[in-house]
C-alpha cells in the first residue's frame, strides 16, 4: 500500500503542517504535524529529510538472546 502526504494551512496561525494518510486514499489523515512550516514547500522538504534520515539510519537489531 501505498500513503500520501500532504501539506496543509493552519487557519489560526497561517503556518503549515503535514497530514499522513494511510493507506493513500484514507479520507482521513492517520497522522497530522504540529503547524510549524512557513510554506507547504519547507513542510515538505523536511518530512522528506524525516524519512530520509529514518530510512538510513534503521533501528539496531536486538540479538537473539534478548528477544
Amino acid at each position: 500500500m501505498l500513503l500520501r502526504i500532504e501539506p496543509f494551512e493552519d487557519p489560526q496561525t497561517g503556518r503549515y503542517a503535514i497530514a499522513i494518510h494511510y493507506p493513500a486514499d484514507a479520507e482521513r489523515p492517520l497522522v497530522t504535524t504540529a503547524a510549524r512550516y512557513k510554506s507547504a514547500a519547507a513542510a515538505e522538504q523536511d518530512m522528506i529529510a524525516i524519512l530520509s534520515a529514518a530510512a538510513n539510519n534503521p533501528p539496531p537489531v536486538e540479538p537473539p538472546n534478548r528477544r
